[in-house]
This record gives C-alpha cells, structure tokens and sequence, in this order.
C-alpha cells in the first residue's frame, strides 16, 4: 500500500463560506483583513448577510462610519496615548453604527476606554445594549435619553460624537460636550431649520438680501448656522476644524466640525462671533452657552 501524505489547505479553504466572501466584498473598504468578530458584528447590524453578502442599503452607510472612524482615530488614539481611560459620548446613536466600529476597530483593540451610547428611543438602547454582550463588548454601555438633559455617571465625556443628529440635536450635543468637559468634538450636521425661520422674521439688514428668497434663506441658515457653531466653540477654547468627511454621492449633509479644546477661552474668537451675530440681527439658541460662561 502506497504511503498517502496529507496536504495542508490553504486557510481560505478551511474557512466557512460567508467568511470568504464577507472578506471577499470588505476588502475594498474594511481597514485591513477582517476578523471573525468583525463579520458577526456586521451581520447582527444587518451590514452584511447571513451569507457574508453586503446590504446594498447599508453599503454607503458603512462607507460613511468607516471614513469618520479613521477622521476620528488620530484624535482617538492621542487620547488612548494619555494614559487614561477615555470616554466617548455617542450621541443621538440610533442603531450605533459608529459606535459599534469604533469599538470593533480601536477601543476593543486598545484594551482601554468605554463608549456610551445616548439615545432618547428605548427599543434601540436596549437593543444596542443587548448585542454589545453579545460580541463580548464589556466596555461598552447605553443610555436611554435626551441629549439636552443627560448626564454621565461621573459628569465627564473625552470625545463627544453626533452623527446626523437633527437640527437643535446638534446644538444640544455641544452642550453636552461642554458641560462634560469634551476635549474632542465631532460633529455631523443634518437638517437646520432654526436659522432659516428667526431669519424669516428678522429686521432689515444691510446683507438681508441675502436670505430674501425662501430656497435661498433656507441654504443660508444651514450655512450661517454651522459658522456660529465653529465661532462658538472656539469662542470656547477650542480649535476648530471644518471638512467634507466624505463624498455628495455618499450623502449631501458630509460636513464634519472637528473640535480639539486647546484653552479655556479666545476673546478674538468671542468678538468674531458677537460681531456676525449683530450682522445677523437673530440669536439662535445655542448662544446661551456664552451668556452662561460670561
């Protein structure tokens, strides 16, 4: 009888199928090869199918989080390299997306910090809460609530992010940021309406003609609304950068405000701000947050 010597497969062939191709269709996206627990997490959040396919639906969802993660890591890891145990506020989470790659990619990896999740539906918190046990994601917890009126266990938050949080929900994650202490701000716009209808009813100003037309009011406020948000927190002490975060094939509201706190407060920036406000002739809500730490 012949001796049979066995030959060693090649690991793509020892793996399930729905690996194979889940690695096969996130090659083009995913930061490196991805882990098994990688492709379970991006199953349970309905990314990918049970067959390692990709949702077309959420296809420029993940292409959005994954573009924000890596704006987000050199911030993230600066934090991780202090030594502490950073904490990051997800604000308005919804299903958790980026909460849940952040974690899979550099908190869980980094054997240090916590994610906590805000958001004012139950059903999610609960939800997001039950499948971070189950990908054994110990350092990550939910809160069922309003941005406005939460309050962390321990009143501190390192980096506060808000992805697409609508309208005034932008202006309540600033303050969030700001009563815990945030040294890092990220933030997504979406709708803006505020700007827009105080404008609607404001006086005669030398540059109303800028806003006289309804379409034209409306881009206006959403523009002249993110300016103050980038006005107040350097007001505030931060440095603030503004940038597409990715593509308007992707998704028309891309602009990222990214804020580092560096001082505890500009007076340039303080006059900068009072000085648009007054060329506005309307003061939005937010604008508390100055009346507060005058």
């Amino acid at each position: 009888m012949s001796r049979q010597h066995s030959r060693k497969l090649p690991p793509s062939s020892r793996e399930r199928p729905d690996m194979v191709a889940a690695r096969k269709v996130l090659a083009e996206m995913w930061p490196g090869p991805a882990r098994e627990s990688s492709v379970t997490l991006l199953k349970a959040l309905h990314v990918l199918t049970r067959d390692g396919g990709l949702n077309l639906d959420t296809r420029r969802k993940l292409k959005q989080v994954l573009h924000l993660v890596q704006l987000l890591r050199p911030s993230l890891d600066a934090l991780l390299a202090e030594g502490n145990d950073p904490v990051i506020a997800d604000l308005g989470t919804g299903k958790s997306y980026l909460g849940f790659i952040l974690y899979d990619l550099i908190v869980g990896p980094a054997g240090r910090g916590s994610i906590v999740g805000v958001d004012v539906r139950a059903e999610l918190v609960e939800r997001s809460q039950q499948l971070a046990k189950e990908c054994g994601f110990d350092r990550m917890s939910f809160v069922a609530g309003g941005i406005a009126d939460t309050v962390l266990p321990g009143g501190r938050a390192d980096m506060v992010t808000a992805l697409h949080a609508c309208d005034t929900a932008t202006d309540d994650a600033i303050r969030f940021a700001l009563r815990h202490e945030a040294k890092v701000i990220a933030l997504i716009p979406c709708c803006q309406a505020e700007v827009a209808s105080l404008l609607e009813h404001a006086k005669p100003a030398p540059i109303d003609q800028l806003w006289r037309h309804p379409l034209h009011r409306r881009e206006f406020g959403a523009h002249a609304t993110n300016v103050l948000r980038g006005l107040v927190l350097e007001a505030r002490g931060y440095k603030v950068r503004v940038t597409e975060f990715t593509g308007l094939e992707h998704t028309l509201k891309n602009e990222l405000i990214l804020a580092t706190r560096h001082q505890q407060g500009n007076p340039l920036a303080r006059r900068k701000l009072d000085q648009f406000v007054e060329q506005l002739g309307v003061r939005p809500g937010l604008l508390d947050v100055m009346d507060a730490a005058a």
